[in-house]
């Protein structure tokens, strides 16, 4: 697909605007009508000099909704804070400007919402707050009014923070003590809030609404991905409208995925002491605001971010692509009481932090990045809910992945699936439509909480990606729960009425090693985080295949490709929802470092120059997914019956190398380093529109071990339904480092290599 032209962009957006606008109030004057002559959807668009604003009067104006409310003719401006005793509003006419150009006292409060509306105040217009109250640290307030704070509903972020010792509550230079109060005015430095126009030309935009069943998602990072794309033109690499080109959507496609999960792209805080080792917040969970997308991914500068997303999402959505998001409500980027007082800190710290109840200058920590929001507080809730509500509704977005989820569970101090932001998400009629996934753990007590999430849920099947990597390494006895995994992991699911599909299959992902990584390193090598090597997991259930990274090696190269084709095909056969890593396609190396978090440079980037082995990797990967949407024996909506002799009933028949069925105590025989599973395709459960479906029976082989294995192939699917096999044939999409064997008779024997995945159609 083609980038739309700017002046097409134009006159869409304009015309609906100008609808808008007569249906709203037919109130335009002859300034707003040449709105229509601009791009709404960018707030730089919009002249604020000072002979064009006119005079600015404030009135009270409403509780609701919050954040900044553009009408056509003013701006609503409101902010929660419980605790305060007044509250400012700062207008800010240039990002450069030190000091605001007009300030206004909010008149009103209802309840805890503090708000005004202001006249003449036009989208584009920069804006922030101060907020009085008491600084008292021991008892959980930390206001002050030298401090210039951003929305924590802005949407877009007008000027980006510019580091300073005055953006901290306390004096930085008073031994660091956070009991000390800092009177440096932190105006020339904050992030400022940017009124925005939320009109925008989608069209006949919709979500492509792909069944689970028939999900596979493509983990990425926005700037990662088209960085260094030759084809992507030069100026929108590292861009959401990279994401959105013609070489990028078509890459997707023929990859075969149906889903893009981006890695978070709420705007981000880069931590001071990163920038001063010359690293950088890559990843993104380091939130600055949980409405505004982050401003370094837009192409026209950070007020053109909120055209350029949508722009992104119109453009996959129309290339039959979902657009999943990784959000996280779990903590913000000001950290502990040593942090920077930016925004929530500043605006009411007792109520969107979770305090240490026995000391309360402290934050309770279970996300391992010194503070975590508390969504037990009911306007912390709402803000919560109404930042996805808003992804959805005015970005599009098709669903979320939920970082740390575990800690949106944490009421009080346990974990509670039944808290109420599960119950509130059950019932919104908008978030409970689209796609939830959780991180089902966080770092604090009792965090762990794969297979507990409520019904609507998929989650991030940690046991997956720990077993298929240990069995793939050549750990025994992993035979068992292979087996259990590839299936659908029902020992985690069924029992609470969930499908297949709740299991999020994954062996790589962003944290931790690539799948190239994983076969080339036995330790993980992070020296260039500047950390000593301290960070990331230390067991990574990898294998350097016999040499600790590069090597020339042609043995070591070949059980290095052997392996990654055996993951990937175990990780697109397995019943549930695959999910993999961006650039494990391309055989893209990290250099063995597991928690690249802060490099943003070529350990990150994708590298679209391919070698002629990794050519072939990436068409292998092609024609394994192309496979798997072809055969709906891999994509089950429910899970498999084992196999009943006596009356032929069953989905899958687990396979001994013997050439008969495995036996209880084969399970726990560690030195079977080979089994598989016959896997029958008549009677398939109907699809999601009730649609009968039928399909091959497949033999799917495995041998973990150094060895090759002599493995007798069953003489038929289903003797008592009387379906027997002519032939055992070998699927051409996993034939690669196998000698073409031919069809296999029925009871025949064939020999499997070491570290393969081989499947086999049963001929009818």
């Amino acid at each position: 697909m083609q980038l739309w032209p700017v002046g097409l962009i134009v006159s869409e957006v304009c015309g609906l605007i100008f609808v808008v606008h007569v249906e709203r109030c037919r109130l335009l004057c002859a300034f707003e009508l040449s709105l229509c002559c601009m791009d709404a959807s960018s707030p730089s668009s919009i002249d604020t000099s000072p002979q064009n604003r006119g005079d600015r009067h404030i009135q009270p104006g409403k509780p609701y909704p919050r954040g900044a409310t553009w009408d056509g003719i003013g701006v609503n401006f409101a902010l929660h804070s419980a605790h305060a005793d007044r509250v400012e509003l700062l207008l800010f006419e240039d990002a450069d400007d030190r000091e605001p150009a007009v300030t206004f006292e909010l008149p009103e409060h209802t309840g805890p919402i503090w708000h005004g509306y202001v006249t003449n105040v036009r989208p584009g217009q920069l804006y922030g707050y101060r907020v009085y109250g008491p600084y008292d640290p021991a008892n959980g307030h930390r206001f002050n009014p030298n401090k210039v704070l951003l929305d924590p509903y802005a949407k877009a972020i007008g000027r980006p923070l510019r580091w300073d010792d005055s953006l901290f509550g306390y004096d930085v230079d008073a031994e660091e003590d956070d009991r000390s109060f800092n009177t440096q005015d932190s105006a020339p430095h904050a992030p400022l809030a940017a009124v925005v126009e939320e009109t925008f030309a989608w069209g006949n935009d919709q979500s492509p609404e792909i069944p689970w069943q028939d999900t596979l998602i493509y983990e990425t990072h926005v700037k990662g991905m088209t960085q260094k794309h030759p084809d992507v033109p030069e100026r929108l690499r590292g861009t959401y409208l990279g994401m959105a080109s013609e070489p990028v959507l078509d890459h997707l496609k023929t990859l075969g995925v149906t889903t893009v999960q981006l890695l978070p792209v709420h705007a981000k805080l880069h931590r001071r002491e990163l920038l001063r080792k010359g690293l950088r917040e890559y990843w993104g969970y380091n939130t600055l605001s949980y409405f505004a997308p982050e401003p370094e991914y837009a192409a026209n500068g950070p007020t053109s971010a909120v055209r350029d997303f949508k722009m992104m999402v119109r453009a996959l959505h129309d290339a039959g692509l979902e657009v999943i998001i990784d959000v996280v409500y779990n903590h913000t980027c000001e950290g502990n009481q040593m942090g920077p007082t930016l925004s929530w800190r500043g605006v009411d710290n007792r109520t969107y932090y979770k305090l240490n109840p026995d000391d309360e200058r402290y934050y309770m920590d279970y996300t391992g990045t010194g503070n975590t929001l508390d969504p037990g507080d009911s306007y912390v809730l709402q803000m919560i809910m109404d930042s996805l509500r808003y992804w959805v509704t005015e970005m599009h977005v098709d669903g979320f992945r939920f970082d740390l989820a575990s800690a949106l569970a944490r009421e009080l101090y346990d974990v509670d699936m039944l808290g109420s932001f599960f119950k509130v998400v059950q019932q919104d009629p908008v978030l409970s439509q689209v796609k939830l996934i959780a991180e089902p753990w966080d770092v604090g007590p009792g965090g762990y909480q794969v297979g507990s999430f409520p019904w609507q849920w998929a989650e991030w099947n940690g046991r997956y990606r720990d077993t298929i990597r240990r069995f793939w390494r050549g750990d025994r006895g992993m035979n068992g729960d292979v087996a259990t995994r590839v299936t659908g992991s029902s020992d985690l699911y069924e029992r609470s009425g969930r499908r297949p599909f709740a299991s999020i299959n994954f062996v790589t992902a962003h944290d931790g090693f690539t799948l190239q990584d994983l076969v080339s390193y036995e330790r993980k090598h992070n020296e260039e985080n500047k950390e000593g090597n301290e960070d990331g997991h230390d067991d990574n259930h990898s294998t350097n295949c016999g040499v600790e990274g590069p090597t020339n090696d042609p043995e070591v190269i070949e059980r290095r490709e052997r392996r990654k084709r055996s993951i990937m095909a175990t990780l697109l056969l397995s019943q549930g929802v695959p999910m993999i890593l961006g650039g494990d396609e391309l055989s893209h190396t990290r250099r063995g470092n597991n928690n690249p978090y802060c490099q943003d440079n070529e350990i990150s980037w994708y590298d679209w120059d391919l070698d002629e082995r990794e050519q072939k990797f990436l068409e292998f990967v092609q024609r394994l997914t192309a496979f798997r949407q072809e055969h709906p024996s891999f994509r089950r909506r429910h899970f498999l019956d084992p196999v009943d002799e006596s009356d032929g009933s069953g989905d899958v028949l687990w396979w001994h190398p013997d050439g008969r069925e495995i036996t209880d105590g084969d399970w726990h025989d560690e030195g079977l380093h080979a089994f598989g599973y016959l896997l029958r395709g008549q009677n398939l459960a109907p699809d999601s529109q009730g649609r009968p479906r039928t399909d091959d029976s497949f033999l799917v082989l495995m041998n973990q071990g150094g060895a090759p294995v002599e493995v007798e192939v069953p003489a038929e699917t289903n003797e008592l339904d009387d379906v027997h096999c002519a032939a055992w044939h070998v699927v051409p999409e996993l034939a690669e480092f196998l000698d073409d064997p031919g069809p296999v008779e029925p009871g025949g024997v064939l020999t499997l290599r070491p570290h393969r995945l081989l499947v086999l159609r049963a001929e009818p």
